[in-house]
């Protein structure tokens, strides 16, 4: 017969040091604007996927799209001018 043991990794899972850090916050804080501009153009895509899109959902689609270029664009304006807003 064997011992049934706690294994303290499993009990100590969310630990201090496991959950992130302050920069860690704020760089998913900066990223933001980019994760909800591609949530958004993943909705648009998912909408059409068992359908043929109609012109609206091409429209939307295309308008996610510009949204998630823009933001990735005004993120990387930012990184090169060093993180100023």
């Amino acid at each position: 017969m064997s011992n049934i043991v706690t294994v303290q990794d499993a009990v100590t899972a969310f630990a201090d040091w496991i959950e992130p850090t302050n920069a860690e916050l704020d760089a998913i804080e900066r990223e933001m604007p980019v994760i909800l501009a591609d949530v958004d153009l993943l909705d648009a895509q998912i909408i059409t996927l068992d359908r043929t899109p109609s012109e609206l959902d091409t429209q939307r689609i295309r308008r996610a799209r510009r949204r998630l270029l823009t933001a990735c664009r005004d993120q990387a304006n930012r990184a090169a001018d060093g993180g100023a807003a």
